[in-house]
C-alpha cells in the first residue's frame, strides 16, 4: 500500500472507519504534531496500535502546530509529516486537523479507544468524555523517557553553537 492511500479527509475517514466497524474492527485514536519522528514516537504508536485493530492518527496542521509550539515550528510541513506517519506499518489512517485540540475529530470518528502517553491523566485527555459516554475506553501508555522533538531541537542547536 502507498503511504498516500492512508491519508484521509474527514469524510473519507468516517467512511473507512464505518467499513472497519462493520468488519468488527476496534478503532484506536491518538493525535499529535509528530514534527520529527523519533524512538519515543515509534514506541508510543506501536503500543497504541496493540490496543485495538486499527490505529487512526489525528495530525495537527502546520497552523495548529505553530499555535501550540511557537512560530519556529513545525520543522516539517504537514504533508511531509502525514506521509512519514502514514508510512508506518502500525498506523492505518492519518487525518489532519486544524483546531487546537482534536475534540471535533474525536466526536466525528467516535473511536472505541482513545490513547495518549502517560504524561496525561485520563481526565486531562481531550475527548475522554465523548469516548467514555459511548462505552469506549480511554488509556494511557508508558512513554520512553528522554525522547522529545523539543529535546532533539535543543541538542541540534547546542551542537551548532559550539
Amino acid at each position: 500500500m502507498n503511504s498516500k492511500d492512508k491519508i484521509f479527509s474527514l469524510p473519507q475517514l468516517q467512511e473507512q472507519v464505518n467499513a472497519w466497524r462493520n468488519q468488527g474492527q476496534k478503532i484506536v485514536f491518538t493525535n499529535g504534531c509528530f514534527d520529527l519522528l523519533h524512538l519515543g514516537h515509534v514506541d508510543y504508536l506501536e503500543k497504541a496500535r496493540q490496543l485495538g485493530d486499527k490505529l487512526v492518527l489525528g495530525l495537527n496542521t502546520d497552523a495548529s502546530v505553530s499555535r501550540i509550539k511557537g512560530l519556529s515550528r513545525p520543522l516539517q510541513d504537514e504533508m511531509s509529516r502525514a506521509r512519514i506517519m502514514a508510512s508506518l506499518l502500525f498506523i492505518d489512517a492519518v487525518v489532519l486537523f486544524d483546531e487546537n485540540t482534536p475534540l471535533e475529530l474525536i466526536e466525528a470518528v467516535q473511536p472505541d479507544i482513545l490513547v495518549k502517553g502517560d504524561d496525561y491523566t485520563v481526565e486531562s485527555i481531550v475527548g475522554h468524555e465523548v469516548v467514555l459516554a459511548r462505552g469506549g475506553e480511554v488509556k494511557t501508555v508508558p512513554l520512553v523517557k528522554g525522547y522529545s522533538t523539543t529535546n532533539i531541537v535543543k541538542k541540534i542547536e547546542k551542537q551548532l553553537n559550539n
